[in-house]
């Protein structure tokens, strides 16, 4: 090669592309998931999540959640000699974050240590951790679930509570008291019966010893590497609710035969099984007859994650946008400058910020566990919010996608599974349809859950013509409508919308909220995102999504934008 002539590499050389999102800090960059973790109670763990957010920022671990999705668990179902194994094997990563998540008090932080603010702090962790790892929230969020249940059943208690409640991840396959810490799992679904749990088949008869025997099968059991399970069977007084562990009391394990792993879109890192049980050993949780009402309040829990994780993935996927947009240039203009790419970013910024603030007022409703109107209110919100925010996450997941164009279609990018684990939400723990018809049966059997929603909404009177006049048509649907279950999925809609709408009008800057009135409310909006209307302040709701300046952005954070704290 002659002396000036280019190197044959020269066509290797990278410019014009954002750098990888890694090391910044996900909770300082947040406005919305730091106003409100101080604006719903939980102030006090800002500094915490200060010191959570730049370890679950990390180039480190970033990395370990796209391995443990990569490398998949594996089931291990015989030993050498033939025998029953019946265990799930995990890469490490798997067990880094399962450890992060008990150390940090994720899965039982709230019954351990309930001072005030105790749900919202715990809620705005379990968002930011979805960003990274969202499948090992599954066992987490089920022995959230657990704990309350347990703690109502003494001589289960005595076993299990102080397993559940420690700050210990345990991964050794051994009974429950030798082991320094546990986690649970649930297993309802049937193949005759999905979300219809009272067709369950398996069967739970009585034992000499005071337990029970089950015999049948589970078409999904949700974690199988979990030291016990709740789970359903039909009993001589119907359908009941048993713990049935891994292990049984004289030291064996117990009858519960893995028959396969699901082949899941997403969740990849979360193990779901296919399980038969022979005569397997449990005991009963609450009375017989009284299966469902005892799950249910098990997932009364998980269904809030479900919401916390559906918001935390959202803006995920709103920050990979808008990190690439502001590094990205087209056409002589950075990408967050040109006219059209900023409608669509602030759109998904909006989206983004609305799905915060109703995931955190949820978790502040279950803070207050003994106010009689924040548990009407959460009999009500957790179904709602589960519905809309879950609902709005694959779509918001595929515009962030196209925001980055071929780049974000490939796997080394970390939207595709974001984008695969995006419906997850929707369907586990009861799809959209068995959410809004929960909702109207909160209200038919609450009748003062409906006036603490009014009361959510009477705040927020008279900031935006469109949010009043939305509001007056809601009162006027449902009285018209009478809670039709045909109608049941646009009234639950416009209901999370008009919270929305309140929280904002109340918490968020001006052009933020106004944008969100006009589009969400009044109809000012496309079929897509980036149909903002015109005049929206677009560069205002960037900039608060995403500050161009990361190095000073939110080093402290300010009374609430339009006036109001509480």
């Amino acid at each position: 090669m002659n002396e000036g002539d280019e190197s044959p590499l020269h066509t290797h050389e990278v410019f014009n592309q954002s750098r990888p999102l890694e090391d910044y800090n996900p909770f300082t960059r947040d406005a919305a998931l730091r106003e409100g973790l101080a604006r719903e109670g939980a102030g006090w763990a800002d500094g915490w999540l200060v010191e959570r957010g730049a370890e679950l920022g990390s180039a480190e671990w970033i990395e370990r959640g796209a391995i443990a999705n990569r490398d998949a668990p594996v089931p291990r179902l015989f030993d050498p000699q033939g025998r029953r194994r019946d265990e799930i094997e995990f890469h490490p990563a798997w067990h880094e974050c399962l450890a992060y998540l008990k150390r940090h008090g994720v899965a039982a932080g709230p019954w351990a240590d309930p001072r005030p603010g105790a749900h919202v702090a715990r809620a705005a962790l379990f968002m930011l951790f979805a960003g990274v790892e969202d499948g090992s929230l599954c066992p987490v969020t089920m022995s959230f679930g657990a704990v309350p249940v347990i703690a109502r059943e003494p001589d289960i208690a005595r076993d299990w509570l102080a397993s559940l409640l420690s700050t210990d991840y345990d991964p050794r396959f051994l009974p429950v008291s030798r082991k320094r810490g546990v986690l649970m799992g649930m297993g309802l679904t049937e193949k005759q019966g999905g979300s219809d749990v009272r067709a369950n088949t398996t069967r739970a008869e009585p034992a000499a010893d005071g337990a029970w025997r089950l015999t049948g099968h589970k078409w999904f059991l949700s974690a199988p590497m979990c030291d016990a399970f709740l789970v359903t069977a039909q009993a001589p007084g119907g359908l009941s609710c048993f713990l049935l562990p891994r292990w049984t009391p004289d030291g064996r394990p117990n009858a519960m035969r893995i028959q396969r792993l699901k082949d899941k879109m997403g969740d990849r890192s979360n193990a779901s099984a296919e399980v038969e049980f022979h005569g397997a050993w449990a005991r009963r949780v609450g009375e017989q007859g009284r299966g469902i009402r005892t799950v249910l309040e098990m997932g009364n829990y998980t269904r809030l994650d479900c919401a916390l994780g559906s918001a935390g993935l959202l803006r995920r996927c709103v920050s990979q946008a808008l990190h690439h947009a502001t590094e990205r240039a087209a056409f002589g203009r950075r990408l967050r400058a040109q006219p059209l790419m900023a409608n669509v970013l602030a759109d998904l910024a909006i989206e983004s910020e609305a799905a915060t603030a109703l995931a955190l007022r949820l978790a502040r409703a279950f803070d207050a566990q003994r106010d009689e109107a924040q548990t009407a209110l959460r009999r009500l919100l957790t179904p709602m919010a589960k519905f809309w925010l879950c609902k709005r996450l694959p779509a918001a997941a595929a515009e962030a996608m196209e925001v980055l164009g071929g780049n974000g279609y490939v796997e080394e990018s970390i939207l595709p599974r974001l984008f695969r684990q995006s419906p997850l939400n929707s369907i586990w723990e009861g799809s959209g349809n068995v959410m809004c018809l929960d909702v109207l049966r909160a209200i038919a059997r609450q009748p003062r859950a409906l006036e603490a929603f009014d009361a959510e909404l009477a705040p927020a009177d008279g900031r935006s013509a469109v949010f009043d006049r939305f509001v007056a048509w809601l009162k006027q649907d449902w009285q018209d409508s009478a809670g039709s279950e045909g109608q049941a999925r646009r009234f639950v809609q416009d209901m999370a919308l008009a919270l929305q709408g309140a929280l904002l009008l109340r918490f968020s800057p001006e052009p933020l909220a106004q944008a969100f009135c006009a589009s969400r409310l009044a109809g000012d909006w496309g079929y897509s995102f980036g149909t903002l209307p015109a005049n929206s302040g677009l560069d205002a709701i960037i900039e608060r999504a995403w500050p161009e300046d990361a190095a000073d952005a939110l080093d402290s954070v300010g009374p609430a934008n339009n006036g109001e704290s509480q």
